[in-house]
């Protein structure tokens, strides 16, 4: 308890920096929204990148455990961090589209297993709010497949403006939450 009225106490007192920073995120997610294309490209570039750096880390770590039981292993793991890093580095657009298709595929998957929790629960409370979810789930991932290829340019920089947007407005409503404390 007393751990908690620390960390309060930090946020009340520096709660103009959580909503400078929850503005700062709301300004990138709204840049984000304009941006959806560029934005899905960079940030598979982005990823390329930290594959690669993942990839030659477990490279140099494999130099360092030669005596362990699993090195060619760990190996072949480094090996494809690397390889899958320069593919999505050298076409970040089919990489995007590989990847968006896998994100609908979930949805659609979420969406039935959200049907069948709501099934199961139907006499609970809440369980209509199962069903809409699994609805919703489902409606997102035929309404990026049915785009598809082409949802791959947008969605996974539409996915991450609008995480900005929402983690933005959750700080200022933390942020003012504990200015009024």
């Amino acid at each position: 308890m007393q751990n908690e009225t620390v960390v309060s106490g930090d946020l009340k007192h520096n709660w103009g920096w959580l909503l400078g920073l929850g503005i700062l995120f709301v300004i990138f997610g709204c840049i984000g929204l304009s941006m959806t294309a560029g934005l899905t490209v960079f940030s598979m570039f982005f990823l390329g990148v930290l594959m690669v750096i993942g990839g030659v880390s477990q490279i140099i770590d494999v130099f360092k455990s030669t005596h362990w039981k699993a090195v060619l292993w760990h190996a072949l793991i480094a090996i494809l961090y690397i390889f899958g890093g320069v593919v999505v580095i050298y076409d970040p657009l089919l990489a995007s589209t590989m990847l968006t298709a896998m994100i609908a595929g979930m949805l659609i998957v979420i969406g039935i297993t959200r049907f069948l929790m709501a099934i199961t629960l139907r006499h609970q409370k809440g369980a209509g709010w199962l069903f809409f979810a699994g609805l919703i789930a489902i409606l997102l991932g035929v309404e990026i497949l049915a785009q598809w290829p082409w949802s791959g340019l947008w969605v996974i920089g539409l996915f991450i403006a609008v995480e900005m947007l929402v983690n933005g407005w959750t700080y200022i409503f933390i942020a003012l939450g504990m200015r009024r404390r």
